[in-house]
């Protein structure tokens, strides 16, 4: 401790977690969160910490301090003359309502006000770092051994960041980043819901996740929510929350100033809801925008980590959906064939239902031979992969293919029964 941090307000604001720099920061935001007319200075701070006495905050300042710490000026350390000493007592009492005054006695609670009865550990930035980390390594997870791993890894970090918040020590700046982590696992959890096909869990936890996004008011990552309860509302057809969805998206990520790669996210969402609801017109308009937005993605210089998995290939994977909503698979093979080649291998759970699902196609175009030959690529991998909703994909291609009589397609529906 220096000289000049030595006082009692030095104490109190070292207790709460924070510099004299982001102390100067918090008095701004209160300041303005109260509607008051003050301000302070580092070195106005230096001051009031160093000299003895301190030389007494103007009633603005001293409202912002009293808000911040949650007791009177006088307990501060400050010699405060007697028509500005703020009391203890009931707020509804007549004698005391235009005096500012504390529904408790500040002096028995202070300490309670600043730390947490039973503090925890201290969360700084590097225990920040670890646990992004860890959150960010999700993607991976998820897009190369499917949602069930992925699922397993997400409950313990949402364990550790719940019990960090709860129990804790750390300051607001700290505080809200946690928030922040805890609202990308509630999205998480609403995809892992979707590809697992607990569609009630995953429209739950895309509820979660909207609150808290907009708690730390962070829109970008209430659009990364809204393109999940997209297709969570389309596959429980709820196809106005849909199209809810999607409008809102496009509001956030307008007010947000997003680039044209998270307009991209939003424009095959919107793709999604006008195929599955038969509105072809709608889907090609979607697209159309989709394509523009592709075309400007490369000069993004930001984009959050939920849309990097976005491409050319989801173009043409939403493109051929179309054509195969229109009942025309023989025109959706090309593009199907185009995203399988343009999803590549960082992608293996995509990749692998991107290709059951060329197989279906195929196989309704009257190509069965290559149908299984796309199927035999998938289950080659089999081992490595645990996501519901492709094996989902595999047992719709499995009843599919059983009604075919060809030696290929008998081969390849004894291949699945053995292999999942």
């Amino acid at each position: 401790m220096t000289e000049q941090e030595s006082g009692g307000l030095a104490r109190l604001r070292r207790a709460a977690g924070h510099t004299q720099e982001t102390f100067v920061k918090a008095f701004r935001q209160e300041s303005a969160r109260l509607g008051v007319a003050a301000a302070v200075s580092v070195r106005q701070l230096r001051r009031w910490e160093s000299e003895t006495p301190p030389p007494l905050p103007h009633p603005g300042q001293q409202a912002v301090l009293e808000a911040m710490f949650g007791m009177p000026l006088a307990e501060m350390g400050f010699d405060v003359p007697g028509h500005r000493v703020t009391v203890a007592a009931p707020i509804s009492d007549a004698g005391e309502v235009k005096r500012r005054t504390f529904v408790a006695d500040a002096g028995a609670l202070a300490a309670a006000a600043l730390l947490p009865a039973a503090p925890g550990p201290r969360i700084g930035t590097a225990d920040l770092g670890r646990l992004r980390e860890r959150l960010d390594g999700l993607y991976q997870t998820d897009h190369t051994a499917g949602s069930v791993p992925a699922s397993t890894q997400a409950e313990r970090i949402e364990a550790e960041i719940t019990r960090a918040l709860s129990s804790a020590s750390y300051t607001s700046g700290v505080g809200r980043e946690l928030q922040t982590m805890l609202a990308e696992l509630h999205g998480h959890r609403a995809w892992y819901g979707y590809d697992g096909g607990r569609i009630g869990e995953g429209r739950a936890a895309c509820m979660e996740a909207l609150a808290a996004a907009q708690l730390v008011d962070n829109p970008l990552l209430q659009v990364s929510v809204l393109e999940t309860l997209v297709l969570l509302a389309v596959k429980a057809g709820r196809s106005w929350e849909a199209a809810s969805a999607v409008e809102n998206a496009y509001r956030l990520a307008t007010q947000a100033g997003a680039g044209a790669t998270v307009h991209l996210v939003i424009a095959l969402r919107d793709a999604n809801v006008a195929t599955h609801a038969g509105d072809l017109p709608g889907a090609r308009r979607a697209l159309s925008r989709a394509v523009s937005y592709q075309g400007r993605a490369d000069a993004d210089t930001d984009v959050p980590n939920w849309a990097k998995f976005v491409g050319p290939f989801e173009v043409d994977y939403a493109t051929a959906d179309m054509y195969v909503r229109a009942d025309q698979p023989k025109r959706a093979v090309p593009f199907l064939r185009a995203a399988v080649r343009g999803i590549g291998g960082g992608l293996a759970r995509n990749s692998a239902s991107y290709r059951v699902k060329l197989a279906g196609v195929l196989l309704a175009a009257g190509e069965a031979d290559e149908a299984c030959a796309e199927v035999g690529g998938v289950l080659d991998n089999w081992g490595g992969i645990a996501s519901p909703r492709l094996l989902g994909k595999v047992h719709d291609f499995q009843r599919a293919a059983g009604v075919v009589d060809s030696p290929t397609a008998r081969e390849c529906v004894a291949r699945i029964r053995e292999t999942v």
